[in-house]
């Protein structure tokens, strides 16, 4: 749908969903430079761990369209500077830096014309994304459709604003819904930046699924006084070669609960997310951010949100904590692999060998195309 296209393309325009003012306005920012791409990821007007590395690789396409080199050579040593550039907006995700790397190839395997062959590589990749994903899909659907209960839970935002199109774990969530499994979707506010109270709840509200928020704090309580949700189901930032994953702040206390009250938990990724140089999760860089996400809160008034039409958004920062409060506030914890039942990609599911507390993801999926 048209109110979840976050990243719009057409060569040489590249615009994205500003999220930062979801779900009150629907605005696009224009990226035309690296700069541009590189603060849209920093400043989480995009987020997403695909959306991530499809923005930074059409924001360095965009930026070439626009240029014109004295020969390969230059052009082949400007793409490398900024992919390099581009990979320093935002550490946990692996999704940028596999990008980065498979553009960087291209580039250096091009014998002509290098700067066509970088921005078709570019375009490449967002299509393989939306195909992905809708893999991921169908995927989860049937695996999670198999299972008792009509409800499942999710984490943060992994929908068509966190990718290229249609989604991850939200994705699963919407072919659930298309196919008859589900009856409610639950889903977290996702505290400290809110993914799920803004964006979760604005797409689920764009496709008219049954939805209802819960506080973070919430999820053990709804999973004992609710046996229909027969899962949770979560997207990924980097998954190692075990099955640690990296996730959204939240996640590694959304699987204890699961865990303990004998729910799924499945982990919806494309395999771009998986990093098999990864031994286990203790390698995985945790991103910080700054700690007055955590003791101030911003938002839009309700007066400007109501009257949004007519005079435009007003935003606010309130004051929770006392000035001078300090907090830790790491935007991504690691989930460990014994605590994870499956692991969808768009290549099938993944599951662990019987009485095995971790995966091994250098195989082929146990659940997939024979």
């Amino acid at each position: 749908m048209d109110c979840l296209q976050a990243i719009k393309w057409e060569r040489p325009r590249l615009a994205i969903l500003n999220q930062l003012l979801l779900p009150h306005r629907r605005e696009y920012v224009e990226i035309t430079t690296c700069e541009q791409a590189h603060h849209a990821i920093a400043s989480m007007q995009t987020r997403g761990a695909p959306a991530i590395a499809i923005v930074a690789a059409l924001g360095l396409a965009a930026e070439v369209c626009g240029m014109a080199f004295a020969g390969d050579a230059e052009a082949r040593a400007h793409i490398r500077q900024r992919l390099a550039y581009l990979q320093t907006s935002r550490p946990t995700a692996v999704n940028l830096f596999e990008a980065a790397g498979r553009l960087a190839a291209v580039v250096d395997a091009a014998e002509s014309d290098v700067a066509a062959a970088y921005v078709a590589a570019a375009e490449r990749m967002l299509e393989a994304d939306v195909a992905d994903n809708r893999a991921i899909g169908r995927w989860g659907s049937e695996y999670l459709g198999a299972l008792a209960g009509d409800k499942v839970l999710t984490h943060c935002n992994t929908g068509a604003l966190a990718t290229a199109g249609h989604g991850t774990a939200l994705g699963i969530v919407r072919d659930m819904w298309r196919a008859g499994q589900l009856a409610r979707v639950f889903f977290t506010e996702t505290r400290p930046y809110n993914q799920g109270a803004r964006l979760t709840a604005f797409e689920l509200a764009c496709e008219a699924i049954p939805a209802t928020l819960v506080c973070d704090s919430a999820v053990s309580a709804l999973l004992r006084a609710d046996p229909a949700v027969k899962a949770v189901v979560v997207g990924a930032d980097r998954v190692a070669a075990n099955g640690d994953t990296a996730n959204k702040i939240g996640t590694y206390q959304l699987a204890i609960a699961a865990r303990f009250h004998g729910r799924a938990f499945v982990v919806a990724a494309p395999s771009t997310s998986i990093d098999l140089a990864l031994r286990d999760g203790a390698g995985i860089t945790i991103e910080q951010r700054a700690p007055d996400e955590i003791t101030a809160a911003s938002g839009f008034t309700r007066a400007s949100v109501d009257a949004a039409a007519a005079a435009g958004l007003v935003r606010e920062t309130l004051q929770i904590a006392p000035a001078g409060t300090d907090a830790w506030n790491p935007s991504f914890d690691v989930t460990p692999a014994a605590l994870i039942t499956a692991i969808v990609t768009e290549r099938g599911v993944y599951v662990k060998a019987p009485g095995a507390d971790v995966f091994d993801l250098s195989v082929a999926p146990k659940l997939a195309p024979a």
